[in-house]
């Protein structure tokens, strides 16, 4: 008997493993190292490199065979690291090379290592302590890395090993990005080299200012509970600030008055640093003398609303051209010193790479599809030409796009080279196994990208289905997109015997500013009222196939929170909901992405009231599962717990499944089948519908 889809999807992490991943480009173009797994079951990422002339693929680096099978001891800001990009793999999960590509370094179970990458050859280097997010200097003469909050750098010719920055107490580091830069901001480093490698700019953050929570194992009550600093809505952020670190022992500082950094850019033309304020409704770009500290201010975005963070910006093209992406008649559009070099009904999602003359980035004319577009400093090239989600980077004249479409499975990587020969680098994925039968298109009267996934048993017409509504819905984040791997747990789900909805409604990025702010201060109804308008639509297209009487709805993280809120607010359409770590009380989830869409709750506080359930408990009239993992310090497990004692104060029957160690995440595999498996019972239970 072949193995059970959740079961699967549990031990490939969503069939994640075995696909390549995290490219590096040498400087000419002849080489390009990457992380892959052995197989679509493997959880161990190894480094791997492609000869683009010889076709040749190499492996690099196999983690078993430096540290063999023990299991990995990471250190906790490790551990965090990796809770906040969402990595659910592990070996060598990121790597940093040197400019001419020659060298990598990365860290393995709290190790320093560095590869010859031309012969393989690995060492690991001495430290004095566990290592975090180790970076090679350009010139790949220094290695630098953080442990216990010091930034260090060691000299790989004598083997002379001295912190640059010793954190003064227990809540400072540096060289580290804090919680919010990490997980809200999408920014996972702390320092930058110069290009010169003789210097760093480097992050100090000081945590002291942020509130402590405490995270408990209820299942363990002899363990001490986790002391977390969280930075919840209305609350102070950790301090941040910049210096400029020399290797000779000078110190610059480089002050700033705005709450965030977002990011930092170093290189041969200039040191940038993009700041924003509080109320994230103004964006300064500088760049900085490193001598002195002192910052020139190069443009000012603002917006009423909030301005958007890009990725890939600020950057450079060879003579000193600014490449950067700033909204502007609906859209996200990319500057190129200058000059806006595209138009405004393609909304540029990110810029991916520069070279030399050129700016690789992706945007999407259609929200869900995400392409692949070049601006060679003449005019626009598209550069995917084929329906889908793609990614991809650029040196040297070659190319590495990374593709997924509906019509074909998994991730597809191809190496194109300057003289247009392309080279597959094989995915080792495990194949799902699900017959997908998705239909994506617009619904509703607000043309909502929408899609409609139904059993591949099922003929139209013959009968009408439950209905199962399984969004995310929430700002900057999207699930109707172009790609099989979108719909996969939502093909399982329909192949239990529902027609499946996926509807993108106000919030979600793809078609213009004016979209995605519509959420501005109020997250809980046009997210509600768009899933009633997406379902609607649907009914109209899909009559005879829809059983409008018994509709559930299931989500995770915001997805649970509108899963929560439909069931309370509107039991009128939707009679049954699973609500996986759902945000209740925005009071309790994070300032910069709370306050980003709900202002500061003590300036508008009926803001927060309007979009937290907390009042809503007594409303409960349909069947609701609450699930939450206990560790959970993203989303923390007190907001299920309230509205528990909500629901139970009322007199409310409901379901709680906690889920003792596991986080936002839940990588566990068995955590991750049976949560499947218990998610359909209850639906099946709840909706009347035989099992």
């Amino acid at each position: 008997m072949s193995e059970s889809f959740p079961r699967l999807s549990a031990r490939t992490r969503r069939f994640t493993l075995g696909v390549p991943r995290g490219f590096t480009i040498s400087p000419e173009g002849g080489r390009v190292v990457f992380l892959r797994t052995r197989t679509g079951t493997d959880a161990v990422t190894c480094l791997w490199e492609l000869n683009t002339a010889t076709h040749v693929e190499r492996l690099v680096v196999d983690p078993r065979l430096l540290h063999g099978d023990e299991e990995e001891d990471l250190p906790p800001e490790e551990r965090a690291r990796r809770e906040r990009s969402r990595e659910a793999a592990g070996g060598i999960v990121s790597y940093a090379t040197d400019s001419m590509v020659a060298r990598a370094s990365f860290a393995l179970s709290g190790g320093l290592y560095v590869v010859e990458l031309a012969t393989g050859e690995t060492r690991r280097l001495e430290t004095p302590g566990a290592v975090i997010d180790p970076r090679l200097s350009p010139d790949g003469r220094h290695v630098a890395y953080v442990t216990g909050g010091a930034l260090r750098v060691q000299d790989l010719v004598s083997g002379e090993d001295r912190a640059l920055a010793t954190p003064e107490s227990e809540t400072v580091t540096y060289g580290l990005a804090e919680f919010i830069a990490a997980e809200e901001m999408d920014r996972l480093r702390g320092y930058w080299w110069a290009p010169s490698s003789d210097a760093l700019l480097v992050e100090r953050a000081d945590e002291a200012p942020v509130r402590i929570w405490h995270i408990a194992d209820p299942a363990n009550p002899d363990r001490t509970p986790v002391a977390h600093r969280y930075p919840a809505a209305g609350t102070p952020n950790a301090r941040t600030e910049l210096y400029v670190l020399g290797l000779d022992g000078s110190r610059v500082a480089v002050p700033y008055d705005e709450e965030y950094l977002t990011t930092a850019a170093w290189d041969s033309h200039a040191l940038s640093i993009v700041t924003l304020t509080r109320d994230q409704k103004t964006m300064r770009l500088s760049t900085v003398d490193p001598a002195t500290g002192s910052a020139t201010l190069v443009r000012e975005d603002t917006d009423p609303a909030w301005v958007d963070i890009v990725t890939g910006v600020p950057a450079h093209l060879d003579d000193g051209s600014l490449v950067w992406v700033a909204g502007g008649e609906g859209g996200h559009r990319l500057h190129v010193g200058d000059r806006v070099v595209t138009p405004p009904t393609l909304q540029v999602r990110a810029v991916l790479d520069v070279d030399h003359d050129s700016v690789l980035f992706s945007a999407s004319g259609d929200p869900t599809e995400i392409q692949l577009w070049t601006w060679d400093g003449h005019s626009l090239l598209p550069v995917s030409t084929r329906s889908g989600v793609f990614s991809g980077r650029m040196a040297g004249g070659v190319g590495v796009l990374a593709e997924q479409s509906l019509d074909t499975e998994g991730v597809s990587v191809t190496v194109v080279r300057r003289d247009g020969m392309a080279v597959p680098i094989p995915s080792y994925a495990e194949r799902p196994g699900l017959d997908l039968r998705v239909s994506i298109g617009r619904s509703g009267r607000r043309e909502l990208a929408t899609a409609v996934v139904l059993p591949s048993w099922h003929e139209q017409g013959s009968g009408k289905l439950p209905v199962l509504m399984d969004p995310y819905g929430g700002p900057h984040a999207q699930r109707v997109l172009n790609r099989r791997g979108a719909f996969l747990e939502s093909q399982w789900f329909a192949e239990q015997g529902f027609a499946v909805v996926v509807a993108d409604g106000r919030g979600t990025p793809g078609r213009g500013t004016a979209f995605e702010r519509a959420v501005l201060n109020d997250l809980a109804t046009p997210a509600l009222e768009d899933q009633v308008d997406a379902l609607q639509g649907v009914a109209e297209q899909y009559g005879d196939d829809l059983d409008l009487s018994r509709v559930a709805i299931r989500g995770w993280s915001f997805g649970g929170f509108l899963a929560a809120l439909a069931v309370l607010r509107r039991p009128d359409v939707f009679h049954a909901a699973v609500a996986g770590a759902p945000v209740i009380d925005w009071r309790l989830y994070d300032t910069c992405y709370t306050e980003r869409y709900l202002g500061h709750p003590d300036e508008q506080p009926e803001v927060y009231e309007n979009s937290s359930l907390l009042a809503d408990a007594a409303k409960l009239e349909r069947p609701l599962m609450i699930i939450h993992g206990l560790a959970d310090d993203n989303v923390v497990a007190a907001h299920t717990l309230r509205l528990s004692s909500a629901l139970l104060a009322a007199g409310r029957p409901h379901t709680v499944l906690p889920l003792s160690g596991v986080t936002h995440m839940t990588p566990q595999e068995v955590v991750a089948e049976n949560l499947l498996l218990l998610q359909v019972d209850f639906l099946k239970k709840s909706l009347g519908i035989a099992t």
